[in-house]
Formats: C-alpha cells, structure tokens, sequence
C-alpha cells in the first residue's frame, strides 16, 4: 500500500506545480545559401596521369591543382611543359605529355592550338609558358592602343617581355 501512496504523491506533486512543462519547438531546417557554397569547375585531366579524366575543383584552382587531383603525374612525365600555374577554367583539359611526347598545344584553334595573341582573351593567354596575369594583361592592353602584333618579335615591345620570355612563346603564339 505504501507504494501507490508515493506513486499517487509523486503525480499529484507534478499536477500541483506552478511552472508549465517546457513546451518542445521542432528545430528550424538549416540550408546552405548558393552564396556560402563554393563554385566549382569541372577539368578534363589527360594524358600521363595515374588517374586520367574528369576531376572538380573549386574556383580559382590551378593546372597543379587538376594534375594532383588526377592522382598526379606518372614517373616520367614531364611537367615542365605545363603552366602548374595557369588558372583552370570549368570545361578546359589539362594534358600531361608522356615521356618523348611533344608538349600539348595550347589552347585551342585551327592552327594545331596555338594562341593569336591578337585574339586571344587574358586568361587564353595566360595559357602560354610563363605568362602570367599581369603579362596577359598588358599584352591586352598593348594591342588595344597600338593595334595587332605582325610579327612574334612585336611581342618585345611589350612591358614584361624580353628575348627569354619571347623564346618561351615564340613556338606557341599564332604569328608569322
């Protein structure tokens, strides 16, 4: 008998208190903003890779970026023909010769890939073999004050760009 007692005591205790039971609030749903989440560019990473093909990478990755995420370079191959520099845009392809293998064009066009720097847009031309942003850029801006480039050697009259730089690019740019 002693137990319903308490048992009663207990219920009729709770039902007596002044303060109401907490009342439950089902949580609110969190959703990430397009703003919060990074963009991405989807990259095709060929050639002499362990793992050829398409890899994802948030904006403003590089070429060294897209090889790493491709499991990265298969002994022998040569990297020394790329811009691991070179920001990666959504839809480029990344080749990595094989050994013996001549260099990938660049940037492409009807002329084997090479870049028209009388053409080509800043970023299309930070695609060649050491320029950068600022030489694209002023590359851009040389040819929208003084018109197009005739000749290779008219990319010496280019801020930035002296006979080293010209030899780098004199195999990959589009002029006589």
């Amino acid at each position: 008998m002693t137990r319903v007692v308490i048992v009663f005591g207990l219920v009729a205790s709770a039902a007596c208190t002044s303060t109401p039971p907490p009342e439950l609030v089902p949580p609110v749903p969190v959703t990430a903003s397009s703003s919060t989440a990074p963009a991405t560019v989807v990259v095709h990473v060929a050639g002499w890779v362990r793992r050829p093909g398409l890899v994802e990478l948030g904006e403003g990755a590089r070429v060294a970026d897209a090889v790493a995420a491709a499991g990265g370079v298969l002994p022998g191959g040569d990297l020394s023909a790329l811009n691991l520099a070179a920001p990666v845009r959504d839809g480029d392809q990344v080749r990595v010769p094989a050994p013996g293998e001549s260099p990938p064009n660049v940037d492409g066009g009807s002329d084997g890939g090479l870049v028209d720097p009388n053409q080509a847009s800043a970023a299309e031309l930070e695609r060649l073999p050491g320029v950068g942003p600022v030489l694209a850029e002023r590359i851009v801006a040389y040819r929208e004050e003084n018109g197009p480039f005739r000749t290779v050697e008219d990319l010496l009259d280019v801020p930035g760009i002296g006979e080293a730089k010209l030899a780098a690019l004199r195999d990959a740019v589009d002029l006589p």
